[in-house]
This record gives structure tokens, C-alpha cells and sequence, in this order.
């Protein structure tokens, strides 16, 4: 009985690894964006201020990643899956913003 427990208890910590260093990606590659002068980016910095201060683009950021750790540390492969690709995603933006080819 004890193995099935161990077993189960090292695949949540592996999800909730694999979000973590997820998540640090994210707030990287979100830093990045949010400090460019791209003209979009300081229009959607505009728009988070009048609802959420000057750092709601971060506070969404940051809501996100807890969710995701909260439903990996419950078990949830999905979690990991939404949050890889939202990191993919985040990492295509990232990209498509900093490649100069816009």
C-alpha cells in the first residue's frame, strides 16, 4: 500500500517541479515584455494599470501560477498540460515581440 502512496506523492512533486520552473520562465519572459518600449505591450500596460495598479499584469501572472500549483499538488496532469502550453505560448510572444521580423 505504501508504494502506491510513495509513487503517487513523487508524480505530484514532479508536476509541481515542472510548473515551478515553468513559472519562473514565465515571469522571466513576462519581465522582458513588460520593460520593451514595443508600443503594444506599453498600450496593454496601460489598460492593467486603470483596473489592477501599476503591476496587475503581474498579479494575473502570479494568480495563474498558484492555480496551476494548487491543481498539479492535487494531482492533476492537465494542469501541467494547460500550463506547458501557456508557457509555450508566452514563449512564441516573446519571440514574435523580440525577433525584430514585425
Amino acid at each position: 500500500m505504501t508504494d502506491n502512496s510513495t509513487n503517487t506523492s513523487y508524480i505530484k512533486a514532479m508536476y509541481v517541479f515542472i510548473i515551478f520552473i515553468c513559472g519562473i520562465g514565465n515571469f522571466a519572459m513576462h519581465k522582458a515584455m513588460m520593460e520593451s518600449n514595443h508600443p503594444m505591450i506599453t498600450e496593454a500596460r496601460g489598460s492593467f494599470s486603470k483596473f489592477l495598479g501599476p503591476y496587475g499584469s503581474y498579479i494575473i501572472e502570479f494568480g495563474m501560477l498558484a492555480a496551476a500549483l494548487i491543481f498539479a499538488n492535487m494531482g492533476m496532469l492537465s494542469a501541467v498540460i494547460f500550463y506547458g502550453v501557456y508557457t509555450l505560448a508566452n514563449g512564441a510572444g516573446a519571440y514574435v515581440l523580440f525577433s525584430n521580423k514585425h
